[in-house]
């Protein structure tokens, strides 16, 4: 890297933190501007938050494994989506004509749908525009995301049969969660060839350097923390301006702000080349809602309660367990869109279709039959690709005992750290 370069990503680097301000001083300070400033207030400093995190977590992988990066990633993008639900499941709790609304809910099943919907496709568009490739390969090491995918939503897929999500869902889902990050930390680091931004911060000695790569990580989380609520309260109060019910604004517009960190930065690894890293971000973002998210909501609800108990939980009426149904079809189904560790453009049109015209449908036949199309789908794709199930389980059983994937004969080319252009 050149001195101009060099100087010219520092710059960069700066820029993007002064972008972030912002959103960090009127939340801090409990100043609220009218819905469409505060939205592009809010909106840009999420968005320079994403940059930085991208860049950030390029960077430690200089000493970590690419798979704990991409976890670490997902836990602090996905914070904006905690807070909004964590505050709904608390007013559930403290108000049962709150709990009767389902807010809480509306907002965790809409933003496990976005993720998949949106996040999904958006990334395989950039990777096809770059590559013109028409299947996005995947590390081997995705499988064990994608292990624990399975394991959490053939649990989830049963809480529609009860009418609350209890302290005993806590328990399974949030072991699960640890237990995730656990063989995520004992993958080996693999090189990473640096670019821009990333490159200026990895070429700094060990001790700075990692010094660094933290102190970029917190600023970033601390602002998608500040800026995901209030950007989230601006597009609802603009959506309610054009008279969309409460529920839907919950569901749909307050997720698109805070699913946009993490798809930021999954679109931006795409991006730079690195669209197998970028999905990477995005399945352990699914991994990290589809266990911690929905195990920590009855304990937000049951503190505000005043009220624990094994037996009892954050309660579930007839659409919202149609709705927990159908995002746990809609998540079997991209699992077997995976589970041969590629995704072509057949699947990616699939995923954003049935995302998109589902969307602003309210009737109960219609959520159903979107469920039943997304399991038919599912088990099409798993019996098409039932060659390669035995070699992803058993893929995630050696990354698991922290075994050397070997190398199998008809085996997808490795994905390079980078493909610049």
């Amino acid at each position: 890297m050149n001195a101009a370069s060099y100087g010219k990503s520092w710059t960069i680097i700066g820029v993007m933190a002064v972008v972030c301000l912002p959103g960090i001083v009127l939340r801090l300070g409990g100043i609220h501007p009218d819905p469409v400033p505060g939205a592009i207030i809010f909106g840009l400093a999420i968005l320079a938050a994403a940059f930085l995190l991208s860049w950030g977590a390029e960077t430690a992988e200089l000493d970590i494994s690419q798979g704990l990066a991409l976890a670490i990633i997902a836990i602090i993008a996905v914070l904006p989506e905690y807070a909004v639900d964590f505050v709904l499941a608390w007013n559930a709790g403290a108000d049962p004509e709150e709990a009767e609304r389902g807010l809480a809910i509306a907002n965790m099943t809409g933003g496990n749908r976005l993720l998949i919907g949106v996040g999904w496709p958006i990334v395989f568009a950039l990777f096809f525009y770059r590559t013109r490739l028409k299947d996005l390969v995947v590390d081997r090491q995705r499988s064990l995301e994608l292990t624990f995918l399975t394991i959490a939503t053939l649990y989830v897929i049963f809480i529609p049969l009860r009418h609350h999500v209890s302290i005993i869902d806590t328990i399974v889902l949030v072991s699960l969660f640890i237990m995730y990050l656990y063989f995520t930390s004992k993958v080996e680091s693999e090189h990473v060839e640096l670019v821009g931004p990333a490159q200026a911060m990895g070429s700094l000695t060990n001790a700075p350097r990692r010094t660094l790569v933290i102190t970029v990580l917190v600023f970033s989380a601390v602002t998608i923390f500040c800026s995901a609520e209030p950007f989230a309260e601006s597009l609802v109060h603009i959506g309610e301006e054009f008279g969309v019910s409460e529920f839907l604004l919950i569901q749909w517009l307050a997720p698109l702000a805070s699913e946009s960190p993490e798809v930021l930065v999954a679109g931006l690894l795409a991006w730079r080349g690195r669209a197998a890293a970028g999905m990477g971000v995005l399945i352990s973002s699914k991994v990290n809602q589809w266990t911690l998210l929905i195990g920590t909501l009855p304990v937000a609800f049951l503190a505000s309660a005043g009220d624990f108990g094994f037996t009892i939980g954050l309660p579930l009426d007839d659409r919202q367990r149609e709705e927990i149904f159908l995002t746990a079809a809609q998540s079997a189904f991209a699992i077997a869109v995976f589970m041969n560790l590629r995704m072509g453009r057949k699947e990616a049109i699939a995923l954003f279709v049935l995302f998109a015209t589902q969307l602003f449908i309210t009737n109960e036949q219609a959520r159903l039959v979107y469920a039943g199309v997304y399991t038919v789908l599912c088990i099409a794709l798993l019996i098409a690709s039932r060659k390669q199930i035995p070699n992803t389980i058993s893929d995630a059983w050696s990354v698991m005992r922290g075994k050397e994937l070997a190398i199998r004969p008809g085996d997808p080319p490795p994905v390079p750290a980078s493909v610049e252009h």
